[in-house]
């Protein structure tokens, strides 16, 4: 489905059944050099049982015109944005690695606008290394190497993940080579990482938020290592936010090393009264 957000064309992956912004709703955000296809599994089951669901590409990526953001917080606006274009008055947030920080901001601006927050493969501040930067920049095809090698735990893919004897490493590989190529005029990997590691709002956003949250973590995540989401952790509780904490023994791609224990623990969340 594609609405009309900010005067560009944003593609909302449905989950394969009609929109209907009466029924309860799900918006996935994607993380750095992904797009909605990595929410697959979980969107269509949500879509399939109950929720509207809109898995987006954000902006400048895929599908998706409009200006690649450059910031956590234009990427937030772009959210806000997204559900007024959508006629969606409340909606839950679910966010991968950068698009958990796009997510946990939008929940702050939003407020009681957000039923429910799930943070997958979160961490702040979300630092990435100088030399993945520099090579994101200048040898995007290495620092894409690198990535799905410090994103995985295994290269064998659980049945369930994209088929019996999918190559998980390949598949990411071919999916990050497509979103990069889908915008010539802007590297969205190196403005993403930047927009990463920029990121200096966690804090003030996780004590300002109105809804129960989620923190889905990777135990053997090397790309936002689950130690690093302990002090957003901390600061939801010490804001009397409702927090539940699920950690799932793989790495940082939780969606397809490990998607029916992602599932079941998003699942199970949001049938939870906000």
């Amino acid at each position: 489905m594609y609405l009309q957000v900010n005067g560009a064309n944003t593609y909302c992956y449905t989950g394969g059944k009609p929109f209907d912004a009466a029924k309860p709703t799900a918006v996935f955000i994607h993380g750095v050099l992904n797009d909605h296809s990595v929410w697959i599994l979980q969107s269509r089951y949500l879509a399939h049982h109950g929720w509207n669901v809109l898995a987006v590409d954000l902006p400048g990526h895929c599908k998706s015109e409009g200006e690649a953001p450059a910031s956590v917080e234009a990427a937030a606006d772009f959210v806000a944005a997204l559900l007024d274009a959508a006629g969606v008055q409340k909606a839950a947030l679910v966010g991968h690695s950068w698009g958990s920080l796009i997510a946990l901001e939008a929940a702050a601006r939003l407020k009681e606008r957000v039923s429910h927050l799930v943070l997958v493969g979160v961490a702040y501040p979300m630092k990435v290394s100088p030399a993945l930067i520099e090579a994101s920049l200048n040898e995007p095809e290495k620092a894409l190497q690198m990535v799905n090698v410090f994103s995985r735990s295994t290269l064998a893919a659980p049945p369930s993940a994209l088929g019996p004897g999918t190559w998980v490493y390949g598949a990411g590989m071919a999916l990050g080579r497509r979103v990069l190529r889908s915008n010539p005029s802007v590297n969205v990997f190196h403005r993403g990482f930047v927009a990463c590691d920029s990121y200096s709002g966690g804090e003030a956003a996780i004590a300002q938020i109105a809804c129960p949250v989620l923190f889905l973590l990777g135990g053997q995540d090397q790309m936002t290592h689950p130690k690093a989401a302990q002090g957003l952790i901390t600061a939801a509780k010490a804001a009397g936010h409702r927090v539940s904490v699920v950690s799932v023994p793989v790495g940082h791609h939780q969606m397809t090393e490990a998607p029916d224990e992602t599932l079941a623990a998003m699942r199970d969340f949001l049938r939870t009264t906000p």
